[in-house]
């Protein structure tokens, strides 16, 4: 063998040996409630004693969300459970036991882990005062009560093992039923606004209100076992980091996850915190994370907010002031331009970011392309409406002095219709700043994240945290294009 080959064997072997690429990224997600985001980031920081390239993409919204991240390679591994899974992920596939919810996953690339010690099972429950006042012990009870209205989390109105079967399984005959987001169904409850939620079995607030939970005398929930589920790549691209995630399997009671559930909730800590102290006490790993501050987050959500608001509005600035020339010069496409970005703009923000998933994955960009789209129609429609809006004198004025129809565009035209196209563009970034919040529901970061966190952990700091700046921007970006209208627009055309 030569000099050369023993050289390559040398720094090679070590990496055949270990059987793993340490730089390999991962890509943790969580989905938007805090059980999920805490094992998260019990994951990433386990992940992190062997690989520092670990990324932990927090509330990225719910089950379908990070499922389809999952099999598009946007995440490649996230905690679920297992009656999800069977019931909501593997619907209609005729899952009849564990063995065969393990083979479809398998044939889709994924693994499953083995349960992490602990079941989070939906449950249905009330106030302990009122149920004891009506005498509701069971799910069944709630026949005898049609006047009591139900607040149900938003993905359990529309699952399959949701509000809907629920509904029929007991011939409930209830018919107010409302939507929110899980975290303030406690508040509601306590409020009176209603009177009976859907609960995780983990949920610290269970025993901190005193609720009660009533018994599923006709057993409709199944068990939902937590677990993580990750792409069959990290088995041969980083051995190590799974090896070091799976030790958490049947690591977590019930009663320790509720403790942390706890921390979190009820005390104030951080996920990270509670990570920390856990991984130390069970498995004597002192793992230091460095706890962002306050200017620390700002400042990345500021970053993040502004890539998210520049970028969509530039490429709106280039596609939209063209658009509106041509609506305007052709009065047969004017209609069908103007229309369609109208159209556009009635799409609800949240269903069209949805919508960009399959496209782009999670992230910035499916939130950039929304966002692009979101600003369309105002500057469509201030350039149309401020070139249509030119004095017929001044037209025919131009064509009297045999400007070409490109020089009678950028001479006279554009330039007297260019308040109109200012206000549009202001218009569409201040509606930008503030549409970008929603952003953070698929990963894309900005301001909407310490919002919808704040929302989670009912702490209203950190909702204002991400409001307050939002505003201040708002304001700046309108102060801003003001001051560009006193400068490029001729004192005449003011008057």
């Amino acid at each position: 063998m030569t000099i050369l080959t023993y050289i390559l064997l040398l720094f090679f072997t070590p990496s055949l040996l270990l059987g793993q690429n340490e730089n390999y990224p991962v890509k943790i997600g969580s989905k938007k409630f805090t059980e999920s985001v805490i094992l998260g980031e019990i994951a990433y920081q386990l992940a992190r004693t062997v690989n520092t390239n670990v990324v932990h993409k927090k509330e990225i919204g719910g089950t379908r969300v990070l499922w389809d991240a999952l099999l598009k390679g946007d995440i490649d591994i996230y905690p679920e459970y297992t009656g999800t899974i069977r019931q909501e992920i593997l619907s209609g596939e005729n899952v009849k036991n564990d063995s065969d919810m393990i083979r479809m996953l398998n044939s889709k690339n994924i693994r499953m882990s083995k349960s992490l010690g602990f079941s989070d099972n939906y449950a249905i429950g009330m106030k302990k005062s009122q149920a004891d006042k009506l005498n509701i012990n069971t799910i069944s009870d709630l026949r005898n009560h049609p006047e009591l209205k139900f607040g149900f989390s938003n993905e359990f109105i529309d699952r399959k093992d949701g509000w809907p079967g629920l509904q029929q399984a007991y011939q409930l005959p209830q018919k107010n039923v409302t939507g929110l987001d899980h975290d303030l169904a406690y508040r509601g409850l306590q409020q009176g606004s209603i009177d009976v939620v859907d609960f995780y079995s983990t949920d610290a607030e269970i025993k901190y209100y005193d609720l009660k939970v009533l018994n599923d005398d006709f057993h409709y929930f199944p068990e939902y076992k937590a677990v993580f589920l990750y792409r069959k790549d990290l088995e041969k691209e980083t051995p190590a980091v799974l090896s070091k995630i799976l030790m958490l399997e049947g690591s977590i009671p019930d009663s320790t996850m509720t403790r942390l559930n706890a921390d979190v909730k009820i005390n104030g800590m951080t996920e990270s915190a509670a990570a920390e102290i856990f991984i130390k006490e069970k498995f004597g790993i002192i793992q230091q994370i460095d706890q962002e501050t306050l200017w620390s987050n700002l400042w990345k959500n500021t970053r993040d907010h502004l890539f998210l608001v520049i970028v969509s509005l530039f490429a709106a600035i280039i596609i939209s002031i063209p658009l509106g020339v041509i609506a305007y010069k052709s009065k047969k496409s004017s209609r069908t331009i103007l229309g369609v970005v109208g159209v556009i703009q009635t799409i609800p923000s949240l269903a069209l970011l949805v919508f960009m998933i399959p496209l782009l994955g999670i992230g910035s960009w499916p939130a950039i392309l929304a966002l692009f789209l979101y600003s369309l129609l105002p500057i469509v429609r201030n350039t149309y409406t401020g070139l249509e809006g030119i004095p017929v004198h001044i037209k025919e004025s131009a064509e009297v002095l045999g400007l070409t129809p490109f020089a009678k565009l950028r001479l006279i035209e554009l330039p007297i219709a260019l308040p109109s196209i200012l206000a549009g563009i202001k218009t569409s970034a201040v509606i930008n700043v503030g549409t970008a919040t929603l952003g953070a529901l698929i990963g894309a970061g900005g301001y909407g994240q310490p919002i919808l966190t704040g929302i989670r952990l009912d702490n209203v700091s950190l909702i204002l945290q991400g409001a307050v700046p939002a505003a201040i921007l708002a304001l700046i970006v309108q102060s801003l294009f003001d001051l560009l209208e006193r400068i490029f627009v001729p004192r005449g055309l003011k008057l």
